[in-house]
């Protein structure tokens, strides 16, 4: 039954990626929507009944052939209402999900998704603990940011917070393969907005709900304390999501500086996501798109691969072939025989001419530019090896 080991984990990863992503749906859904609610909302009239229940603000919207009237007390509402919504499954199902794919993906296979000898030769253990440290340290490190004085001056924590996150990926990229060190430090931003929910806002509420069952008026610091945990998570959404995408395009991961190309993209996300928290409160102001953009377009001309030089002579397509079964087909077939691969990686096959002819774009652009390919260089591929292909695909990428 061995055998059939790596079937059932890519049904685990199939299955679990497929929750994580719906999951994280409805949380991300729910952080962009109360913090558009949040900015949104209008202050009533200063004597109106609204005023006098405390109401710090209210909203009319219209959606699905209905009107809608949220309305957000300064503190609490007189009486608790029987029926209260918590919005924390979401979150908690979203990290769950996730952490449960990390651990299918990367932990289970450490020595092909984690560990590259080029940047550092760990045992699997070793890159395992690694990473499972860098989300427990980064929560704590961030928490006591915030519970510090600096937690009280957004801009200047916002910078250290950002800091840290650069700092972290610098760190990973030396001790982990790209790939891997972009997925923890996006476990990490992951499990410090699902850790300020479980930890610090539901707490929060939990402690304001039963100071009113008590008859007592709820400490107001709860609410501030949840409304700055939840904006810090609004911000962290699009460099966590741009990082759930990231092993698609090895062109950031396997740059020499992917530290950087890392909090390049992390920071355009940041100020993007400012331009819609601004736009909401009424403020249209286009110079944080602007800046975001600018960053991604540096950062696509930074990375932009050299003109080839011209290989001299012609390499044959029988070498390449010779080439590539040794190093790739036992990742790249029909029937994988690399342990941990139940089929081939993207759907790439190139165990046949024809699948060598379809995919050599590709294979120039992972072997050869990128060198992301094979995975860790898990098969020894040469530097040699590497110029053969070039050559043969400069010459066109003949089959015959």
């Amino acid at each position: 039954m061995e055998y059939l080991v790596p079937y059932v984990l890519e049904w685990m990863n199939m299955l679990v990626r497929w929750l994580h992503v719906i999951t994280g749906i409805a949380w991300i859904g729910a952080s962009f929507y109360f913090v558009w609610l949040d900015n949104s909302l209008r202050p009533p009239a200063t004597g109106s009944d609204l005023a006098k229940k405390g109401v710090a603000g209210e909203l009319w919207a219209v959606h699905g052939g209905g009107f809608y009237n949220p309305q957000k007390y300064l503190v609490a509402p007189a009486e608790l209402p029987a029926e209260l919504h918590w919005f924390k499954w979401e979150a908690y199902s979203t990290w769950l999900s996730g952490f449960a794919l990390l651990v299918i993906v990367y932990w289970l296979n450490a020595q092909a998704m984690m560990v590259d000898r080029s940047v550092a030769d760990l045992s699997s253990w070793q890159a395992i603990g690694l990473g499972l440290g860098s989300l427990v340290v980064g929560w704590i490190v961030y928490d006591l940011l915030c519970r510090s004085k600096l937690g009280k001056h957004d801009l200047a924590f916002g910078v250290v917070v950002f800091a840290l996150l650069v700092g972290s990926a610098w760190v990973l990229t030396h001790f982990l393969s790209g790939r891997a060190a972009y997925i923890h430090v996006g476990a990490m931003i992951g499990t410090i907005m699902v850790a300020n929910v479980a930890m610090v806002i539901i707490p929060g509420q939990r402690k304001m709900v039963e100071a009113m069952r008590a008859g007592q008026r709820p400490d107001p610091v709860y609410g501030i304390r949840g409304k700055q945990r939840s904006v810090h998570n609004n911000y962290f959404t699009l460099p966590v999501l741009f990082i759930m995408i990231s092993n698609h395009f090895a062109m950031t991961y396997r740059h020499p500086q992917a530290w950087a190309v890392l909090g390049t993209i992390m920071a355009a996300g940041v100020f993007i996501r400012h331009f819609f928290n601004l736009r909401h409160k009424g403020r249209v102001e286009w110079i944080w798109p602007a800046i975001g953009v600018a960053l991604l377009l540096g950062l696509a001309v930074v990375l932009a691969p050299p003109r080839p030089s011209v290989s001299a002579g012609t390499v044959p397509f029988a070498r390449v072939e010779t080439i590539l079964r040794e190093r790739c087909v036992s990742c790249h077939a029909a029937h994988p025989t690399q342990p941990g691969f139940a089929s081939a990686p993207a759907g790439v096959m190139l165990d046949d001419a024809h699948g060598i002819a379809q995919n050599a774009p590709r294979i120039y652009q992972q072997a050869v530019q990128l060198k992301a390919m094979p995975l860790a260089n898990m098969t020894n591929m040469t530097e040699a090896e590497r110029g053969e292909i070039a050559a043969w695909f400069q010459a066109g990428a003949k089959t015959n």
